[in-house]
């Protein structure tokens, strides 16, 4: 079963109000959708970065983020992880306020997972940047996940 990473964003968009936004709110359904259908053919895991970010902001919708993530193994943030995260910040693949996705990636490549799936299209799901980090990666002897959005890992 090929596994997959939830970044933030994901368990952001699952549970939120509906936005008034036409794009974002497309998003919100692609993502209840592919929570719903997709989900169970994956082995689902997150990290304490997730755990971290997903408590932050109104206690009702951190709270509605940790429920949907209960239960979903947890990767630690090992010193490991830490010095990756740093590499990618250091090597320019990340802007330096990008350290929680620089993390993410950190923690979703060391446990060498399939995909990191994302809505965070800036730093994350962006081609640009993914080309650097699968440079980066490569010269580790690692690979990088692939990074996608809901859209690109089957919710249609």
């Amino acid at each position: 079963m090929e596994t997959v990473y939830i970044e933030t964003t994901i368990v952001s968009y699952l549970v939120a109000n509906p936005s008034l936004d036409p794009v974002l709110a497309a998003h919100q359904q692609t993502t209840r959708r592919w929570w719903q259908d997709q989900r169970p053919a994956f082995q689902c895991v997150i990290s304490g970065e997730t755990l971290t970010e997903a408590a932050r902001g109104d206690a009702h919708y951190a709270r509605l983020r940790q429920e949907a993530l209960r239960g979903l193994p947890v990767l630690p943030i090992t010193t490991e992880t830490e010095a990756l995260a740093d590499a990618i910040l250091e090597s320019g693949s990340l802007p330096p306020a990008a350290r929680s996705d620089a993390i993410h990636v950190a923690a979703a490549t060391l446990a060498a997972v399939d995909f990191l799936l994302t809505w965070n299209c800036r730093h994350l799901a962006n081609p640009h940047l993914q080309k650097h980090l699968r440079s980066l990666m490569a010269a580790r002897s690692l690979t990088l996940p692939e990074i996608c959005t809901p859209i690109e890992l089957g919710a249609e």
